[in-house]
């Protein structure tokens, strides 16, 4: 069996596994992104220039917790890679198998269907992580040691269910036209590279 033979669920597995891995890569990257960002907003508000950078807020971390400061939040990240990533390879690959004509395979259904599978997968990925992704960044925000379900379960006595869904609009207004072109180069790629390699 080929790789292009794999079907809808195979290719979502693969996602999802693949997710788990990327989140060690993911945690302490954007661990330091969400961290910088506050601190630049909080210095906005106090009308303060930050001196921190992304380097020395890593040194800092590692001085202060060791390495595994570093990974604050990896539950959370796991939790929203592995789900998210499933819908978003199956999206796509769903999508793009119900889209191509019969007698045709998935690599011949056409740019739409790419780029329609894109999309779907891009809002099946956001719809599903958006939440996590939220209570991720509160985590690695807060100073605070508290677990990925005990500050779900904080936001949603505090502030309502909805709240896990606060931005996730303009989120999948950005999401569908970036992850429908990135399919379409991805599948248009692939295709060239396997020309000129054959």
């Amino acid at each position: 069996m080929k790789v292009e033979d794999l079907g809808t669920l195979s290719n979502a597995t693969a996602g999802f596994l693949a997710a788990f891995f990327s989140s060690f890569t993911l945690c302490p990257t954007e661990l330091i992104k969400v961290q910088l960002q506050a601190a630049r907003e909080l210095a906005v508000t106090r009308n303060q220039k930050i001196r921190l950078g992304a380097f020395n807020l890593t040194r800092r971390i590692i001085q202060e917790e060791g390495i595994q400061g570093m990974f604050r939040g990896l539950t959370s990240t796991i939790a929203r890679e592995m789900p998210g990533y499933f819908v978003f390879f199956g999206g796509y690959e769903g999508t793009r198998y119900l889209l191509t004509p019969e007698g045709k395979s998935k690599e011949e259904s056409g740019h739409l269907a790419t780029m329609a599978g894109g999309a779907v997968g891009g809002i099946a990925l956001w719809t599903v992580i958006f939440p996590a992704d939220l209570v991720k960044s509160r985590i690695q925000v807060s100073s605070l040691d508290t677990s990925f379900i005990q500050t779900t379960l904080d936001i949603v006595q505090k502030e309502g269910v909805l709240a896990l869904y606060s931005g996730l609009r303009p989120t999948l207004i950005r999401t569908v036209p970036a992850t429908a072109i990135l399919f379409l180069v991805y599948e248009n790629t692939k295709k060239f590279l396997h020309n000129i390699l054959d």
